[in-house]
Order: structure tokens, then sequence, then C-alpha cells
């Protein structure tokens, strides 16, 4: 499906953008692990959520839905039933990485996991190379890809650390450490700590450590069961970034994005922005902090100019959904911007650092892709044209951002792909710039 967005006029108002994927999708997992009924409110009906609630119930949870609120009746840390046909992931990398954990510890049961074309392009042996040294078996096609089969074992505690900063191979292991006397992640720099927090909330024992000398340490013993409060989820920075990307870039906008979470691990990119010169607002959560909740906050953006900056390795995990919009911004901006040490971008839904570069180029950005990121050289902004979503929903998403910012506007050829993690995008544009 293709869907044109012209040059927009001002953006203004007050808008709620979709509930958090990354929490929508841990809720639904803890929640089905937990011992008793867990009640989730807010939380995201899109594509990938989906995929997470229906592979909960193959394996035997049971989700009641009533109206804005899902309660999920768990099957309990070792309860999981083993259905006999694959578990289908959709497009669902998140749900792809962590539900192995799980799965891991479901002794003398085995489960295979398939998804789409794009998922079986994704490889998985970051998570089985720490699954199988706790004691799990991992059968992948061609030794890494999906389709693959999870043989669930008698796990040990280990103390793995991460070549590279990753929130769902983070997870993943934890998830899996449940069942250990403790098992200790370490990585190069932070990444999103969903997972820690809702796992200290649902009462497993979780710990924290380290600086950037040591490495950044997170920590799970042995939990007998888990059991959440209720979950109640924040709107997605991610998703809301695109809105605030379009705030900053078309002249005249003013809007207010409510009830956003603003987990610290999650808002690299308002740093970024803010860096730039840009004019974004919130009671962000101060870096380092660590509870068991996430934190919510009003998000006030106004258009402003905006000059080039340099995106470091250490920032990458604290901003990788949003570094694509990076790319955009840097075209409009004063100066040359670069990203590197985002290498972790070729391995997302597409390529997203070779769909960027071809995408924006096309569109007239003066850009280059670099092996672990991109450089772009500002140029005051983007002629318009036609954008590949390659059915990737942040390629979507930003092709109808820089529709919006550019001279001609741009045609988006799969604009469906944004499904994934914001239907209601169009949309919502339209009400803004009413």
């Amino acid at each position: 499906m293709n869907a044109r967005f012209e040059p927009s006029g001002p953006l203004r108002g007050t808008a709620s953008v979709p509930a958090d994927k990354s929490i929508s999708h841990r809720a639904a997992l803890i929640g089905a692990m937990a011992s008793e009924p867990v009640r989730i409110r807010n939380y995201l009906d899109a594509a990938d959520t989906r995929s997470t609630l229906a592979a909960v119930q193959r394996l035997g949870a049971i989700v009641e839905e009533r109206g804005q609120e899902l309660v999920v009746r768990g099957c309990g840390l070792r309860g999981a039933f083993a259905p006999r046909q694959a578990i289908d992931v959709g497009n669902a990398g998140t749900l792809m990485r962590l539900l192995p954990g799980w799965l891991s510890f479901q002794q003398g049961l085995s489960f295979m996991l398939d998804g789409d074309d794009s998922i079986r392009r994704r490889p998985i042996d970051r998570i089985a190379d720490p699954l199988q040294r706790m004691g799990a078996r991992i059968e992948a096609r061609e030794g890494r890809y999906p389709p693959f089969t999870v043989h669930g074992a008698a796990l040990q505690g280990i103390d793995y650390e991460l070549p590279v900063a990753s929130a769902q191979v983070k997870s993943c292991v934890l998830l899996a450490g449940l069942v250990t006397d403790r098992t200790t992640v370490t990585e190069p720099v932070p990444s999103r700590d969903h997972t820690e927090r809702m796992l200290a909330a649902a009462g497993a024992p979780v710990e924290r450590a380290g600086d950037r000398t040591a490495g950044y340490r997170t920590a799970v013993g042995h939990a007998d069961q888990l059991g959440l409060p209720v979950v109640e989820i924040p709107g997605d920075i991610s998703s809301a970034a695109f809105l605030i990307a379009a705030g900053v870039l078309v002249p005249g906008s003013r809007l207010v994005l409510e009830r956003v979470g603003v987990n610290w691990t999650r808002t690299g990119f308002l740093r970024i922005l803010n860096r730039m010169g840009a004019i974004v607002l919130t009671d962000a959560e101060p870096p380092g902090s660590f509870a068991a909740h996430e934190p919510v906050a009003d998000i006030d953006v106004r258009s402003a100019p905006i000059e080039a900056t340099a995106v470091e390795a250490e920032e990458v995990p604290l901003a990788i959904d949003e570094l694509p919009l990076v790319a955009l911004l840097g075209c409009f901006a004063e100066g040359e911007t670069l990203v590197r040490g985002a290498g972790e971008l070729r391995v997302k839904e597409s390529d997203r650092i070779a769909t960027v570069v071809e995408g924006l180029r096309g569109l007239g950005a003066d850009i280059e892709a670099l092996p672990d990121g991109f450089v772009v050289k500002g140029t005051g902004g983007l002629r318009g044209g036609t954008f590949d979503a390659h059915g990737d929903h942040r390629l979507a998403l930003l092709g109808a951002v820089a529709g919006l910012a550019c001279e001609t506007g741009v045609e988006v050829a799969g604009m469906e792909a944004a499904e994934v993690s914001y239907p209601r995008f169009a949309d919502d544009v339209r009400q803004l710039v009413s």
C-alpha cells in the first residue's frame, strides 16, 4: 500500500501516541510466566504485540480482553505447554529473542519458533550462545536463522559478557536466569532496562551495578514464582519520536505528547535532539536511575533550527530505534551529522543503514553509509520523491515524516508496515495539522 505525505503546515495541539511496544511485549510475556492473573492496561494493539499474545496463548496462558484492559492468566514459571506446531512470532524480533529465555528451562519440552520472511533473515546466534552455555539446546536453520527449536533443560547460572549491548539478548539471558542460583549479564554500555524493572516489580531478585570501566552488570537470582501488580503501559517514546521530529522540522509547530514513557534508557534521542538545538522539554528520568516502575511525562515540542552533531557508540543502545530519524534531521541541520558504532542497525527488520541511506538519498539527501553508521551533510532540507519502506515500520514512518518536512512531498511505498507499531500515524498527523 502506497501513501502520500505532502509538505505540512504547522503541527499544533495535543496527541497521545500508541502504547509502548517494548513494555507491552514484556508485560504479556512475564504475565504468562506469573502464578496469579496479571492486569495490563493500555496494551498496544498492533501486529507485533498481537503476535506475543497469540504466542503466550499457544503456550497455555489465557488472555481476556476487557475494554482497555487485558487479563493474562499465566502458566507459572515452569508450566508452559509445548504446542505441536511452530510458534509464529510474525515480524516481532523482540518476541523471537525474549521468549526462548522462558522456554529454555521447560525441562523435557521442545518448542519451534518461526516467523515471516523478515524474521527468517534475522540471526539468533546471539541468544543461542548464552542459552547453550546455561544448558539448553538450540537447533537453528544454517546454525543461526529461524525457524529454530529450543529444547528445555535444567539450567545453570553463568556470568555472560555481551560483546555488543543489546536489551533483547540481555533480557533473554535474565529470563533464563530466573531458575538459576545467580546469572549475571555485563554490557559495555547500558541498554533499555524494561525487563529488569518488570522482573523487580514481579518479585524477582534483581541487582544492578557497574560503570563504564568495569561494564554495566545486571544480575538475577532464583525465583519460585512471579506476580505482577497492575501494569500501566505508557506511551511509546519510539513512536513519539516521529511526531517529535516532525514538530522540530516543520516551521511554526508546537505540540504536546501526553503520558509518554521517559525511562532514561529510552530517551537518548531526546538528549541528541537537545544537543542539536531542538526545543524539546520534558521531565525525563535522570540517567542511572532504577526503580520497579516506568516513569511517565508529557513532552513539549517546538520547531527550531538545528545544528549537526555526532552520535558515538555509547549513545547508540539508548537511541537505537530513533537513529534513522537522526539521519533525517541531519539533512536539515547545519553542518555534518555523524552516527557510528551502530552496526546493530544492520540486523533490524531491514538493514537500516543501507535502507535509510538509499531512501534518503533518493529524496535528495547528501548521505553516505559507513560500516557501522552513516554521515549526513546538511543541505537545509530535502527535495522529495518516493521512499521504499522495505517492509520496515520504522522506515515507513521515517518516509512519512520526510514528506511532511520536504519541498514536494513523499510517496511512501509499503506504508502498511507502520501497522507493526503506529497504525494511526496518518490520522494523528491530520488531527495536528487541521
